[in-house]
């Protein structure tokens, strides 16, 4: 049975509309992702179908009774009180009076009352929220929790759900997945955490130029018969425009002699002609690159016995980590936990209460704050990149800082409008704009995936990957860590922070488990524990599949390397030039044979693993 649908919706400022001749249906018991680059207007769609907003045409229709109830993007300003009183504002009027248990006084309608508290209790025990705290009080991910719980009380028939992960960690998203396959039947949602797609996604809408495109199937055969459309679109594109050049070329020719016989030819070039002025391009990708600087020294960062406490809570207690150049280092853990905070000690902008924390040689450091503190949202986008000024200096010449902007797809006229007033998704691309202005060979990213979408965050991964600096991230998105860190810092609680190799499946499978018989959550109180994935045996990452196929070539030129240092150093002439240069050629060659024998020792490796894998 059909619950909701579009019939030819259209709405959008000028032409061509955001949303043109939308149709669908959502069934009783689908969970449907809707997809899309940012500001394809997928959050309107949303609106549109909550009421808060009105089509300029079409139809919207809902099958009576039904109950929608929303989870916004952004965490809405004005609530106040405990978590209890948000969760039971939910039902207006009647959720003004209710009291928790341990409050509870006889209501003008006890049998209303008693029920909907109830209710209320209900949900905040299943979330695993406190009542008593101060919403104001909460972290983002928990204020994001406490607004999820407040739409579930309403029991709604449909949920829509608006980046629903966002500022949420690694542990909630995971329990936010098992209480949607669990309790929630119907779900429309919007997403870019391709590991919260890939688990409760059963069917996919792609909004893609004002147009809505349904794909019945997973996300990983979404983007198999996704590429296959858009690569028919551009082959029908280009039989288009070569027979278009064609008409135009026998236009200039000149039909005087023949005007009469051929006005239906001149017809259909004229319809040509307005087909290809209404042709919506696909929205071009994000070209980002890194000014690097000088390389560091071969240390980056060493930390010494350190210990961080706020009050009587440890953040951190007695760590030790050494990071070199080179390294990409994932931390993750729940949210307040202290992961900010350690990176703050860590780049010696908080000191540590004990222990110490040393920098290599020749550090420059950009940091991406995920409260995107360094913009400023009454200047323009283009003020907050050149602070008045026309042109930037990139990796040693000058640019026109809008050209530069539209690398991170800002048109002209977009660069112009304030800071305040852009999406999640634009100020974060415009956060990575600027720090990539400043030349950095240590780049620290404190959760930079919120809001990009899933070619954004492909196209960032492709950069980290091919970055030759240090590399310190702080993200809640699985699959990103997956694709891009070699290390991961876990906070285990009790501010025990502990290292493991590889991202975060290799953790799942690198970390102690629970003994056999003993409770739950017993190793981190209070603390929700993600469950391993299911699997049988290892398989490469990402990472490992991009090394592996890249050592071969690294072993050819340190190989070819060595053969150059060899026949230097057989010339009997090599020896009568000064002694700094001959050492420093031995000293070139150590280290190419030392190279050689960690490449051979890590094919091997790779070479076991990929085995395991196939057994």
């Amino acid at each position: 049975m059909a619950l909701i649908g579009m019939r030819e919706v259209c709405w959008g400022f000028g032409e061509p509309p955001l949303l043109e001749n939308i149709t669908f249906q959502i069934e009783k018991g689908e969970r449907v992702c809707l997809v899309g680059r940012n500001g394809t207007g997928k959050s309107t769609l949303l609106k549109l179908l909550c009421g808060d907003m009105l089509p300029d045409s079409g139809e919207i229709w809902r099958s009576p009774g039904i109950r929608v109830a929303a989870l916004e993007q952004d965490v809405p300003a004005g609530f106040d009180g405990t978590v209890f009183d948000v969760v039971a504002a939910a039902f207006g009027e009647a959720g003004r009076p209710l009291k928790r248990r341990d409050e509870r006084q006889l209501l003008p309608d006890a049998d209303v009352g008693w029920e909907l508290s109830t209710r209320v209790e209900n949900i905040l025990s299943q979330t695993r929220l406190e009542p008593g705290k101060r919403f104001s009080d909460l972290s983002a991910g928990l204020k994001r929790r406490t607004l999820f719980a407040r739409t579930l009380a309403l029991k709604p028939d449909l949920l829509l759900l608006d980046e629903p992960t966002n500022h949420l960690d690694i542990d909630t998203i995971i329990w936010m997945e098992e209480f949607i396959l669990r309790h929630i039947k119907s779900v429309l949602f919007i997403t870019h955490d391709r590991a919260f797609l890939r688990k409760i996604a059963g069917r996919i809408m792609e909004l893609d130029r004002g147009r809505l495109v349904s794909y019945d199937c997973g996300y990983a055969a979404y983007l198999e018969r996704r590429q296959a459309a858009l690569e028919s679109e551009e082959t029908q594109n280009r039989e288009f425009d070569k027979k278009l050049s064609r008409e135009e070329a026998w236009i200039r020719k000149g039909v005087k002699a023949r005007r009469t016989r051929n006005e239906g030819r001149v017809r259909s070039l004229q319809e040509m002609r307005a087909a290809c002025r209404a042709r919506r391009r696909k929205i071009g990708d994000v070209r980002m690159q890194v000014q690097e600087a000088e390389r560091t020294g071969k240390l980056v960062i060493e930390a010494g016995g350190v210990s961080f406490s706020c009050g009587q809570t440890p953040i951190v207690r007695d760590f030790s980590a050494v990071i070199m150049r080179g390294d990409k280092v994932g931390i993750i853990g729940p949210n307040g936990s202290g992961k900010t905070t350690l990176l703050k000690i860590l780049l010696k902008t908080e000191p540590p209460q004990t222990g110490s924390v040393r920098h290599g040689t020749r550090l420059q450091v950009v940091y991406f704050d995920q409260l995107r503190s360094q913009l400023d949202e009454q200047k323009s986008v283009r003020e907050n990149i050149a602070a008045g000024s026309d042109y930037i200096d990139f990796n040693g010449r000058r640019r026109h800082v809008v050209g530069y902007l539209q690398d991170f797809l800002f048109p002209p006229q977009r660069c112009l409008t304030p800071v305040r007033v852009l999406s999640g998704g634009e100020k974060n691309r415009l956060m990575l704009a600027k720090l990539f202005t400043q030349p950095a060979n240590v780049l620290v990213l404190d959760e930079p995936t919120n809001d990009l979408d899933a070619e954004t965050l492909e196209l960032l991964e492709e950069l980290i990957f091919e970055y030759r600096g240090t590399l310190l991230l702080v993200s809640h998105d699985r699959e990103f860590l997956n694709n891009v860190v070699t290390s991961t810092l876990v906070f285990e609680g009790n501010g025990r922070v502990v290292e493991y190799t590889g991202g975060y499946d290799d953790w799942l499978s690198q970390r102690p488990q629970p003994a056999a018989g003993s409770p739950p959550g017993k190793n981190a109180p209070g603390k929700i524990r993600p469950k391993p994935a299911a699997r049988p045996s290892r398989r490469l990452g990402y990472l490992q599949e991009r090394e592996m196929q890249a050592l071969p070539r690294k072993i050819e030129a340190l190989e070819s390397e060595q053969q150059n240092l060899f026949a230097l150093l057989s010339d009997p002439l090599f020896y009568k030039k000064e002694k700094n240069e001959i050492a420093g050629v031995k000293s070139d060659l150590d280290r190419v044979e030392r190279e050689i024998e960690n490449a051979y020792r890590r094919w091997q490796e790779l070479e076991a693993l990929k085995s395991q894998a196939g057994a």
